[in-house]
């Protein structure tokens, strides 16, 4: 047997569980930081509300309700997503808000956004592993085990 093979065989021996669980994890602290710069406490700081107005104006939905929605997402998703739960929603969720970004507010920034859609989109194929509560509870047991 090759080394090559030796090394294939023995690569493809890694459970899938601590694959998914950093598949999940890592794209999720991107978007978590990301939603802790918008706010101070529990409100959303003055600097966050100018550069939804002014960078990172979206041409359909107004800049106020895009820095709630945007803020409030980049929260919550995160935390779905490294628990495991309703998995393949948040994944699907931050992806479009990654597509959006990369639309409509850094259009030359593809390398970063590809960077962050390619894990999303495998949990959001793969599912979310054995490491989650979506698999704990019996909402996502078609993913690999």
């Amino acid at each position: 047997m090759t080394p090559l093979a030796v090394l294939n065989r023995r690569v493809a021996m890694i459970p899938d569980a601590p694959v998914a669980l950093a598949l999940r994890l890592f794209p999720a602290l991107v978007f978590w930081q990301s939603g802790r710069t918008k706010v101070e406490g529990f409100g959303i700081k003055d600097s966050t509300w100018f550069l939804f107005e002014h960078e990172y104006a979206l041409p359909l939905i107004p800049s106020d309700l895009a820095a709630v929605l945007a803020t409030v997402a980049e929260h919550l998703l995160p935390v779905l997503l490294i628990l495991g739960l309703f998995t393949r929603l948040s994944a699907l969720g931050l992806l479009a808000m990654t597509a959006v970004i990369q639309a409509f507010v850094y259009p030359t920034a593809w390398v970063t956004h590809g960077l962050w859609a390619a894990p999303l989109l495998a949990v959001a194929v793969r599912g979310p592993g054995r490491w989650s509560v979506d698999h704990l509870i019996g909402l996502d047991r078609a993913g690999r085990d």
